[in-house]
């Protein structure tokens, strides 16, 4: 490679190339863009035409104008002044990197931080124009005036494109997989072909060495039984592993747009092995993969014949007048909702609650909601009018895309440029384990809650018969939250603490939503917050302003606040179940959690 001021000629050829091109792009995407100026005039005097060029000279730029519209869903208007900055920040910026020359250096992204990148003037240059593309897009769409649902809209498809077009997703482009092709000879090549012929036979983009892994044998290994089960549910009841037991039981209820267990995945960091250490007689429901034969299964049958069912059976088999009970994620939500049905009928079988980052006010649902609007609700509710299933994979891509470059092009990439196989791990397994849900049930909870947040409207919605309120929910509850959530945003787990007239307990752990919940005492690792005791301001940031950080854990914390709901201690049960009514179907996990989607 040629070094010195003197760069050499294939290289000039190229830059100069990137810089026409760069700011080719700048003057068409600005010309494009309606409504940047009063009058249909954009900052440079000149009019707007009513479909933007398509830019060509760069793969993957085609079609930018439309990628604004089509996110808003109308077009889209600027400010003049806002606009012609980010016009001359962008001239600048090209000025800048041509001066550079061929000691360009794309950095601050860790997809082009390696040698390859840094030792190839064309593949470097090209990496940091497209990362100045990049911040350009991003600031024109923080420009984009509007409502904030538009902007949100506009904002997150910006991003999409940006994070789909990056040159390191390209084989022709990505400077770190061809020099591997070099060096392997092509075997490189080769084995990646092989893993997209693999994938594409699985259906999905692998994340992780799925044959490590089996459920039952090295996931979901904490020993128990299931002693009931019906066609939605199956109760699984752990083996005490102290002497003694809490005489009040406790119950998980997972999410049933995930598996069980993720609540034990192994050993060391198993919520459910931890809490059966603690003491605690622990069941678990794990919901059954659904079928054709759940395809009509509505939110209020996995209300009534899931989750209320689970309290009354394990009522039954413990002989407990209450419960202790705890819901994470989707599954908090339902809780939250058997709750104030079980309210509404004058019960009270559960003593305390734990909400686990549980959205039960949809308020703020973070990124999500840029998917949610009127007419996306009606298609859906067309869609499963009479049935149907919502595919587990699909539920599964949309999640991954929310973080497409940790969990879509950094697989594409690794899986298929480089030719390597993802080293093993075990979250990743069980995230790429999805499961269907019931078309009616999806449909449903997308109006009643994404759309129209009728669930924290006193009396507004039914469910099972029974008007929702949960000011008749007076129950304790232990709330947790994680910081960095892009599922359950923090101020939308927050948000349940205005819920609740009893007593409450609200906690803020790092990390998102699977880390931070999934965070063992026993590492000690990130930390947890906790507020003033009894004050939950209604705006989730003057308590986060008002709270204390505490190193480790929030495990901990929590064991603590549980011990004093769960009653006096009695000798642990020597088998599972209960009689003929709730003997040993299988040992667990059971089959349900083992179906595919």
């Amino acid at each position: 490679m040629t070094t010195g001021k003197t760069p050499p000629p294939n290289w000039l050829e190229s830059a100069q190339q990137f810089q026409q091109n760069l700011i080719q792009q700048w003057t068409q995407l600005a010309q494009a863009m309606p409504g940047a100026a009063a009058g249909g005039a954009n900052p440079f005097g000149m009019p707007v035409p009513t479909a933007m060029p398509l830019p060509t000279a760069v793969p993957g730029m085609a079609g930018i104008g439309d990628l604004f519209t089509q996110a808003a869903g109308h077009g889209v208007s600027f400010d003049p002044a806002q606009l012609l900055e980010i016009q001359n920040n962008y001239l600048k910026e090209v000025a800048g990197l041509w001066n550079q020359g061929p000691n360009v250096k794309p950095a601050g992204d860790r997809r082009f931080a390696s040698e390859a990148w840094a030792g190839n003037p064309v593949a470097a240059f090209a990496a940091a124009s497209y990362l100045l593309n990049a911040r350009t897009l991003m600031a024109m769409a923080d420009a984009v005036q509007g409502d904030a649902k538009t902007r949100s809209r506009v904002r997150f498809a910006v991003q999409q494109w940006i994070d789909a077009s990056a040159p390191s997703n390209f084989m022709a482009f990505n400077a770190e997989a061809q020099k591997k092709a070099i060096e392997t000879q092509g075997e490189s090549i080769a084995k990646g072909m092989a893993n997209l012929l693999h994938d594409m036979k699985q259906g999905h983009v692998s994340m992780t060495d799925e044959s490590v892994f089996e459920v039952g044998k090295n996931v979901a290994t904490t020993e128990g039984a299931v002693v009931f089960e019906n066609d939605l549910f199956q109760l699984i009841e752990y083996k005490p592993l102290t002497a003694k037991v809490y005489e009040r039981p406790f119950l998980l209820v997972p999410p049933c747009i995930n598996k069980f267990y993720i609540l034990d995945l192994q050993p060391e960091n198993s919520l459910i092995r931890y809490c059966v250490e603690q003491g605690h007689r622990t069941f678990v429901v794990s919901w059954r993969n659904p079928d054709e034969s759940l395809a009509k299964k509505t939110w209020d049958q996995y209300i009534e014949d899931a989750v209320i069912k689970a309290i009354a059976v394990t009522q039954d088999i413990t002989g407990a007048e209450t419960i202790n009970a705890l819901g994470f994620c989707v599954g908090g939500t339902m809780l939250g909702t058997a709750l104030a049905v079980l309210a509404a009928r004058g019960e009270e079988p559960v003593n305390c609650a734990t909400f686990l980052t549980t959205l039960l006010d949809f308020t703020d649902t973070g990124i999500l909601d840029v998917f949610i609007d009127e007419n996306f609700v009606k298609y859906r509710e067309m869609q499963f009018a009479d049935g149907g299933l919502m595919p587990g994979r699909d539920l599964a891509t949309t999640f991954s895309f929310l973080r497409p470059n940790d969990l879509v092009w950094n697989y594409v990439v690794g899986n298929y440029l480089k030719g390597e196989t993802p080293p093993p791990f075990d979250l990743l397994y069980w995230n790429s384990d999805s499961t269907n849900l019931p078309g009616p049930y999806y449909a449903w909870y997308l109006r009643q809650m994404y759309l129209e947040n009728n669930l924290v409207k006193p009396g507004k919605v039914k469910v099972c018969g029974e008007k929702i309120d949960f000011r008749q929910v007076k129950l304790p509850v232990y709330i947790y939250g994680s910081r960095e959530d892009h599922i359950v945003p923090i101020g939308g787990a927050y948000g349940s603490t205005q819920l609740f007239p009893g007593k409450k307990r609200f906690v803020m752990g790092a990390s998102g939503h699977i880390a931070g919940v999934i965070n063992p005492a026993s590492k000690n690792k990130r930390s947890h917050w906790i507020g003033p005791a009894g004050k939950f301001p209604k705006d989730v940031k003057e308590w986060i302003d008002s709270a204390t950080e505490h190193p480790g854990s929030w495990w901990t914390d929590w064991s603590a606040w549980l011990k004093p709901q769960a009653g006096k201690q009695i000798a642990a049960p020597k088998a599972y179940g209960k009689g003929k009514a709730y003997a040993v179907i299988e040992p667990a996990p059971g089959r349900y959690v083992k179906a595919k989607a």
